[in-house]
Protein backbone atom coordinates (compact mmCIF):
# COMPACT_ATOMS: atom_id res chain seq x y z
CA UNK A 1 0.00 0.00 0.00
CA UNK A 2 1.41 3.06 -1.28
CA UNK A 3 1.12 5.74 2.57
CA UNK A 4 2.04 8.73 0.43
CA UNK A 5 -1.50 8.24 -1.22
CA UNK A 6 -2.92 7.44 2.02
CA UNK A 7 -2.02 10.28 3.29
CA UNK A 8 -3.91 12.33 0.65
CA UNK A 9 -6.89 10.87 0.71
CA UNK A 10 -7.09 10.36 4.40
CA UNK A 11 -10.66 11.58 4.35
CA UNK A 12 -11.82 9.28 1.73
CA UNK A 13 -10.27 6.60 4.35
CA UNK A 14 -12.40 7.91 7.32
CA UNK A 15 -15.49 7.74 5.12
CA UNK A 16 -14.95 3.83 4.32
CA UNK A 17 -13.93 3.15 7.45
CA UNK A 18 -16.99 4.47 9.15
CA UNK A 19 -19.34 2.74 6.57
CA UNK A 20 -17.30 -0.73 7.75
CA UNK A 21 -18.09 0.84 11.72
CA UNK A 22 -22.11 1.22 11.02
CA UNK A 23 -22.55 -1.62 8.82
CA UNK A 24 -20.51 -4.20 11.07
CA UNK A 25 -23.03 -2.69 14.17
CA UNK A 26 -25.96 -2.88 11.61
CA UNK A 27 -25.40 -6.88 10.92
CA UNK A 28 -24.06 -7.83 14.69
CA UNK A 29 -25.97 -5.96 17.09
CA UNK A 30 -29.20 -7.78 18.18
CA UNK A 31 -30.69 -4.31 19.66
CA UNK A 32 -33.14 -2.28 17.53
CA UNK A 33 -32.05 0.84 18.93
CA UNK A 34 -27.91 -0.13 18.15
CA UNK A 35 -28.85 -0.89 14.66
CA UNK A 36 -30.41 2.29 14.04
CA UNK A 37 -27.51 3.67 15.29
CA UNK A 38 -25.37 1.90 13.22
CA UNK A 39 -27.30 3.01 10.10
CA UNK A 40 -26.54 6.61 10.98
CA UNK A 41 -23.35 6.04 11.14
CA UNK A 42 -23.70 4.74 7.32
CA UNK A 43 -25.29 7.18 6.00
CA UNK A 44 -22.82 9.31 7.73
CA UNK A 45 -20.43 8.20 6.35
CA UNK A 46 -21.94 8.91 2.75
CA UNK A 47 -22.62 12.47 2.99
CA UNK A 48 -18.85 12.58 4.08
CA UNK A 49 -17.84 10.85 0.75
CA UNK A 50 -20.69 12.84 -1.21
CA UNK A 51 -18.83 16.47 0.52
CA UNK A 52 -15.52 15.07 -0.07
CA UNK A 53 -15.65 14.60 -3.92
CA UNK A 54 -17.67 17.73 -4.41
CA UNK A 55 -15.22 19.76 -2.66
CA UNK A 56 -12.62 21.56 -5.15
CA UNK A 57 -9.55 23.34 -3.05
CA UNK A 58 -9.89 27.22 -4.24
CA UNK A 59 -13.00 27.25 -5.90
CA UNK A 60 -16.07 28.84 -4.01
CA UNK A 61 -19.79 27.65 -3.81
CA UNK A 62 -21.88 28.29 -6.81
CA UNK A 63 -23.19 31.40 -6.22
CA UNK A 64 -22.95 33.92 -8.94
CA UNK A 65 -21.26 37.39 -7.25
CA UNK A 66 -19.33 40.21 -8.88
CA UNK A 67 -20.65 39.11 -12.32
CA UNK A 68 -18.02 35.98 -12.72
CA UNK A 69 -20.16 33.29 -14.22
CA UNK A 70 -17.25 31.12 -15.28
CA UNK A 71 -17.91 27.56 -14.27
CA UNK A 72 -14.04 26.82 -13.47
CA UNK A 73 -14.13 29.19 -10.23
CA UNK A 74 -16.83 27.45 -8.66
CA UNK A 75 -17.56 23.58 -6.64
CA UNK A 76 -20.11 21.63 -8.20
CA UNK A 77 -23.34 22.14 -6.91
CA UNK A 78 -24.90 18.39 -7.53
CA UNK A 79 -22.73 16.24 -4.55
CA UNK A 80 -24.18 19.49 -1.90
CA UNK A 81 -27.62 18.76 -3.41
CA UNK A 82 -27.56 15.22 -2.90
CA UNK A 83 -26.38 15.74 0.96
CA UNK A 84 -28.99 17.78 1.99
CA UNK A 85 -31.47 15.39 0.22
CA UNK A 86 -29.92 12.24 1.64
CA UNK A 87 -29.88 14.26 4.78
CA UNK A 88 -33.55 14.95 4.25
CA UNK A 89 -34.28 11.32 3.82
CA UNK A 90 -32.32 9.98 6.37
CA UNK A 91 -34.03 11.82 9.72
CA UNK A 92 -37.33 10.66 7.94
CA UNK A 93 -36.25 6.72 7.94
CA UNK A 94 -34.99 7.55 10.97
CA UNK A 95 -37.85 8.79 12.74
CA UNK A 96 -40.12 5.79 10.77
CA UNK A 97 -37.09 3.08 12.31
CA UNK A 98 -37.91 4.45 15.72
CA UNK A 99 -41.49 5.24 15.61
CA UNK A 100 -41.84 1.32 14.88
CA UNK A 101 -39.55 0.34 17.26
CA UNK A 102 -41.55 2.05 19.99
CA UNK A 103 -44.46 -0.11 18.97
CA UNK A 104 -42.58 -3.29 19.10
CA UNK A 105 -41.25 -2.43 22.51
CA UNK A 106 -44.93 -1.54 23.54
CA UNK A 107 -46.01 -4.79 22.31
CA UNK A 108 -43.02 -7.11 22.99
CA UNK A 109 -41.51 -5.18 25.79
CA UNK A 110 -37.82 -5.91 24.90
CA UNK A 111 -36.04 -4.33 21.88
CA UNK A 112 -33.54 -7.91 20.94
CA UNK A 113 -34.73 -9.33 18.25
CA UNK A 114 -34.04 -12.75 18.67
CA UNK A 115 -36.88 -12.60 21.91
CA UNK A 116 -38.80 -10.91 19.69
CA UNK A 117 -38.79 -13.22 16.71
CA UNK A 118 -39.11 -16.25 19.74
CA UNK A 119 -42.10 -14.58 21.20
CA UNK A 120 -43.51 -14.26 17.50
CA UNK A 121 -43.23 -18.14 16.64
CA UNK A 122 -44.68 -18.56 20.29
CA UNK A 123 -47.86 -16.48 18.60
CA UNK A 124 -47.59 -18.69 15.17
CA UNK A 125 -46.72 -15.74 13.08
Amino acid sequence: MDFANFLTNYEEAVSMILFGIGFSNLLMQKNLIKKIVGMNIMDTSVYLFLALKGYIAGHKAPIVVDGVCSAEVYINPIPSGLVLTGIVVSVSVTALMLALTIRLYNRYHTLDLDEISTQLKKEGL
